[in-house]
């Protein structure tokens, strides 16, 4: 294992966790992490640095990094900006990592002569900075965080960050998306620690799986490419650039102080080291969804897909959708049609490709004819993917309630991939109206499949953005190997 595990393992484990900037009186910033962490169920040490109080929160204070009386791994600074290089200086030799919550630095005009003062402090006292201007760190199995209101279930996708309130829309909705983290660290200005460093981390981490990236500039582009194009498509990466355009690349000067790269440069580190570029945060959460629950083909870039579902509109808009992304909705093969027919499928059911299965088709024999659908075209429809679609209101709305259908259908989908794992992705998209009644069912659905390794989208468009991300990647590996 790279030692870069050991080296910034601190940020994402620390037993020594200290808070510059808590009140005794109010509740700051650094009040919300020791509450977070603790409700995280942080186990390690937490410890408040304040010049006068004798407790914060109910813990003990130091009044300086000296009398914790051991090394802080993590330090959370929430001060005002003038005081940080300071307390940055007064870390030596006492504090491994430091995170500069406080802004007023680099992102503004006047405080680019504090942000090189922060520097020099920070290389003089020996402490690597993260930051300035950033939010935190989320780390499920190092129980800490800097938001209320996440699962704290611990996963595989890792996170790193320039925005703190991007990484907050990722942390939470990504887990209702079904996305679980390995860890989310936001960067903010970068004055020191940067992402290819925090890129090997996670290169190195064994519980991470796939690494997403939000970039508005990657100030050390040499290092960050080295890492990426060493790796090797190890692991699968997904970048969200931001600052593409004039009006981006003027509010990433005024967000962190970045010049944001331009398209090109990131389109030619993509073609040489697999890494996938999306450009929403939708895009961003579906693709690394995918990459979570999906095995990437190493030597078979996915491209053949068949879509299955009720609703021959939807159909048709998702084979557009699919074509214009790289992937192929074509007609199934003989064999595969052959035995679609076989099955006396009621009138108006397409078993071509897309197979538009209408309502009353899909409620034949309670639902259970999906298996038999699904089966045929993975044993004789040579399928590199397989999305099933459910318009959700059709069934709930139904006066026919005697069965449930719907959990026959999304059950039917989860046997037949167990049935066939290896052979194809295979992902699911449950379509609601925004009823309660339909999120309800959805969010069950959702949570039950992600479990089991199938990727739950909101639309077609969803998955098709999904799966062109893991194509990909798959283009990438397939070209290595060949």
């Amino acid at each position: 294992m790279s030692d870069a595990y050991a080296r910034y393992g601190p940020i994402f484990r620390p037993r020594v966790l200290a808070i510059v900037g808590a009140s005794a009186s109010g509740v700051t910033p650094g009040n919300e992490f020791i509450r977070h962490s603790r409700a995280m169920g942080f186990d390690g040490r937490l410890v408040p640095i304040h010049p006068s109080a004798a407790t914060i929160e109910g813990l003990p204070v130091a009044r300086s990094f000296a009398e914790v009386g051991e090394t802080v791994d993590f330090a959370y600074i929430a001060v005002a900006a003038q005081r940080v290089p300071d307390v940055i200086a007064s870390a030596a030799g006492r504090v491994r990592f430091a995170q500069v919550m406080s802004s007023g630095f680099g992102e503004v005009a006047q405080g680019r002569a504090l942000e090189t003062r922060l520097a020099e402090a920070a290389r003089g006292a020996g402490v690597r900075v993260i930051g300035p201007n950033c939010l935190g760190v989320y780390s499920p199995r190092g129980r800490m965080s800097f938001i209320g209101g996440a699962t704290g279930e611990a996963g595989s996708v890792g996170v790193i960050t320039q925005s703190g309130g991007l990484g907050v829309d990722i942390i939470l909705r990504g887990e209702r998306r079904g996305l679980r983290y390995s860890g989310l660290v936001t960067l903010g200005n970068s004055v020191d620690v940067g992402p290819a460093e925090l890129v090997e981390y996670f290169l190195a981490d064994p519980d991470t799986r796939v690494i997403g990236i939000y970039a508005e500039d990657i100030k050390d582009g040499r290092a960050f490419f080295r890492v990426l194009r060493e790796a090797r498509g190890a692991k699968p990466v997904v970048v969200l650039l931001g600052g593409q355009t004039r009006q981006g690349r003027l509010a990433a000067a005024s967000h962190t102080g970045s010049l944001a790269s331009g398209a090109e440069i990131w389109r030619g580190l993509a073609r040489q080291t697999g890494v996938a570029i999306v450009c929403s945060l939708d895009e961003f959460l579906d693709v690394l969804l995918a990459f979570q629950t999906l095995v990437p083909h190493r030597r078979r870039p996915t491209r053949r897909c068949v879509l299955f579902g009720n609703g021959g509109g939807t159909s048709v808009l998702a084979a557009d959708a699919f074509g214009r992304r790289g992937l192929e909705v074509a007609p199934m093969p003989s064999p595969a049609i052959d035995a679609l027919a076989a099955l006396g499928l009621p009138p108006g059911t397409s078993i071509v490709n897309p197979i538009d299965a209408p309502a009353y088709t899909l409620r034949h024999d309670e639902g259970r004819i999906a298996e038999r659908i699904l089966d045929i075209a993975l044993q004789h429809g040579e399928p590199d993917a397989v999305v099933m679609h459910i318009n959700l209101p059709v069934f709930i709305g139904s006066a026919d309630q005697r069965v449930d259908v719907l959990g026959n259908l999304v059950d039917a989908a989860m046997r037949v991939r167990a049935k066939h794992p290896g052979q194809a992705h295979f992902a699911l998209v449950l379509r609601s109206d925004g009823a309660e009644a339909s999120e309800r069912r959805r969010r069950d659905f959702r949570n039950n499949a992600v479990r089991q390794g199938i990727p739950v989208y909101d639309e077609m468009t969803n998955a098709a953005d999904a799966l062109a991300g893991v194509a990909f990647f798959e283009a990438y590996l397939a070209a290595r190997s060949a």
